[in-house]
């Protein structure tokens, strides 16, 4: 018999909405009623974007959203929206901001080094003028005043270099932090901000690459799509904040069960994308598997309430790659196998090759 995990959700850590005017805040809300927007923070920043007119772009997109959809625009609409437009352009800002600090610390640390130059030139030059001028052996009185003068001018040297130092080790100290800065911006763009996986940008990136690895070296992947069943349908049921918890709980299901060399991204929505190197279908099939059958044994119970939710399921399919495959090609395959696993009763991994058995018997 199967053990039972119990997975307990509750509130999640949200980011409050921007400061809205009394009047916008008004119209916001229509606006989310209207349409029947989900109602967290990150849609009120959506919707703020757009009625505000401060992001053009946010709002062309969410009224190619409203005139292609029934006027609905539903939680996967918003945060496709906040991780194209909104996330993006802040992380767009803060590496421009970071950018200018390391250019900046680089100015200084050119300037310190010219400094170094010029007191080194002004050193050897007093040395070699000294040099030539050195007082007889028997005019013991100027000879003290000559080594007293070198010494003094060595003394002043060495200070000079020795704060020059200091500055040069804090300025290479400072570009290194804006370094990792910078490393750490490039990171959390590549990132899902609710699950810690991949996000979609990642794994187009991704993709390509594993396409070119494999068309140069001959060596397999494969490509599974995986989908939340029925998730719309928990949304509306126990509300978005929960739903926010079991994308996070099947986001670590994945992780822990998917071997360390898989990237795992958070496709969009609901759905996910796994690359799987040096695997076939059949690989593919077996991984997919292991993260179906482990989610199955895990309840969900609602920590504020101590309400069972039941178990989350999955629908996942199976392409891995062939000769000649674009990324939008095995993209659309994976595709297809998880829209016919979903098609024949969901909860269950379906491969390409199985889908081309039925067509041909059919």
């Amino acid at each position: 018999m199967t053990q039972s995990r119990v997975w307990t959700v509750g509130m999640s850590d949200c980011e409050p909405p921007p400061h809205l005017s009394d009047d916008l805040a008004e119209r916001v809300v229509a606006a989310m009623r209207q349409h029947q927007s989900p109602s967290y923070p990150r849609a009120f920043e959506v919707w703020y974007a757009h009625l505000s007119g401060e992001m053009p772009a946010i709002t062309l997109a969410m009224q190619a959203i409203i005139t292609g959809s029934d006027a609905k625009v539903g939680a996967a609409d918003i945060d496709t929206l906040y991780d194209r437009f909104i996330s993006t352009e802040r992380l767009a800002r803060h590496a421009e901001r970071t950018s200018l600090q390391v250019l900046g610390e680089i100015d200084g640390l050119m300037s310190l080094v010219d400094k170094a130059l010029d007191s080194s030139e002004r050193y050897h030059g007093r040395l070699s003028a000294m040099s030539e001028d050195v007082p007889p052996p028997a005019d013991r009185q100027k000879l003290r005043e000559w080594v007293e003068a070198l010494v003094m001018s060595t003394r002043e040297e060495v200070t000079r270099k020795t704060r020059l130092e200091a500055q040069l080790r804090d300025s290479s100290n400072e570009i290194r932090n804006l370094r990792e800065a910078l490393e750490s911006t490039r990171a959390e763009a590549l990132t899902d901000p609710l699950t810690g996986l991949a996000n979609r940008r990642h794994f187009e990136e991704m993709l390509q690459k594993s396409i070119d690895q494999a068309t140069l070296r001959r060596e397999p992947f494969a490509l599974v799509m995986a989908d939340i069943d029925f998730f719309k349908q928990f949304n509306d049921a126990h509300g978005h904040l929960t739903g926010d918890q079991v994308l996070r709980l099947v986001a670590r299901t994945m992780k822990d069960k998917f071997k360390d060399k898989a990237i795992i991204t958070r496709f969009g929505g609901e759905e996910f994308a796994i690359i799987l190197p040096d695997a076939d279908v059949i690989a593919g099939k077996f991984g997919a598997e292991t993260v179906r059958q482990a989610l199955l044994t895990r309840e969900l119970v609602k920590r504020s309430t101590n309400e069972n939710l039941g178990r989350i399921t999955i629908s996942l399919g199976v392409a891995s790659y062939a000769r000649g495959d674009t990324a939008a090609s095995l993209t659309d395959r994976a595709d297809q196998a998880l829209m016919a696993a979903k098609r024949t009763g969901r909860n269950r991994t379906v491969t390409e090759d199985a889908i081309e058995a039925t067509s041909h018997v059919a």
